[in-house]
């Protein structure tokens, strides 16, 4: 079974599932290798509720893919709100019957997502179901029961995406941004220049005296995702990356290993991310001649399009 099979199952499936969303995971491997810590459907409408898929190792369950569903609708605010209803969660075979469970959900404040930890075991999903590192995942939403009012409810049709993990290019996966007169900076927040890396615009942000909780101890660094660079659909994108600051003496680089969920104009950081202490003792290199090198590699970004 190929790409094009995949698709053509998933098209015949829409016209019997009115309340299914299913999911191409395109690198599955970058999940069952913990490359990547899950991954997430963009956002789909089941009875006026929205609604997503997320995929992941799971845990305390070795060797086992976790599968769930989530309810992230902005309806589903405060402490007293609650959705009853039936799910269907599977995986579209490669040979042989369907794999699915048949579960009763009730989602709130404290339990907005629901799903199976041992889902299904590594052996059987490549066994049955992996076709060149692509699976398909889906579930079904029925009897939807909440206990607030919606209004206005559209049509609930059957939905599909393609989601892909990408590892970037080497040479297009890192961004190095040079300040001179490090000391001359005023203000609390300067950010780099917009740079494009998979289906984004990025851009890196800088507090050289500290915030939040790093406010006056810590160079604080953050990531943010600016707009989308493609026609897809405008949803979250996964990115696995690093944050550093150079050291410009001994190539001693110091770094940390991010994996984030950016939408529009999303930050993702450290707000104690180097202490002020480190980064102005000579001997670490940091700042040389009153000038800093601030990085970011990405390993993985993901992108999403309908099918």
């Amino acid at each position: 079974m190929g790409l094009t099979s995949f698709e053509d199952i998933i098209k015949a499936k829409l016209k019997e599932g009115k309340n299914a969303h299913f999911m191409l995971v395109d690198g599955m491997s970058k999940l069952l290798t913990q490359k990547a810590k899950n991954c997430q459907s963009l956002d789909f409408h089941v009875s006026g509720i929205k609604w997503r898929l997320l995929i992941r190792p799971a845990v305390g369950f070795k060797d086992y893919l976790s599968v769930a569903v989530w309810i992230i609708d902005e309806k589903c605010t405060g402490s007293n709100w609650e959705v009853k209803f039936n799910f269907k969660i599977g995986v579209v075979p490669q040979t042989g019957p369907e794999f699915s469970y048949f579960l009763v959900g009730c989602h709130n404040q404290q339990n907005p997502l629901q799903g199976l930890d041992n889902f299904i075991l590594y052996t059987v999903l490549k066994e049955r179901f992996l076709v060149n590192d692509k699976a398909v995942f889906y579930a079904e939403i029925s009897n939807v029961q909440p206990n607030f009012p919606v209004t206005g409810i559209p049509p609930t049709i059957g939905t599909a995406e393609r989601f892909k993990f990408i590892e970037v290019a080497r040479n297009n996966s890192r961004f190095t941004w040079k300040i001179t007169q490090f000391s001359s900076f005023t203000g609390e927040e300067h950010s780099s220049y917009e740079f494009t890396v998979g289906p984004r615009r990025w851009r890196l942000s800088m507090y050289p005296k500290g915030s939040g909780d790093g406010k006056g101890n810590s160079l604080s660094l953050y990531l943010i995702a600016s707009d989308y660079v493609t026609d897809g659909p405008k949803g979250v994108t996964l990115a696995v990356y690093k944050l550093r600051v150079l050291d410009q003496l001994h190539r001693n680089h110091y770094e940390i290993n991010c994996e984030d969920w950016f939408l529009h104009l999303t930050t993702w950081g450290r707000n104690k991310f180097l202490p002020l202490e480190e980064l102005h003792k000579a001997s670490r290199g940091f700042l040389v001649n009153d000038q800093i090198y601030i990085g970011v590699e990405f390993l993985i970004v993901s992108t999403t399009e309908y099918l």
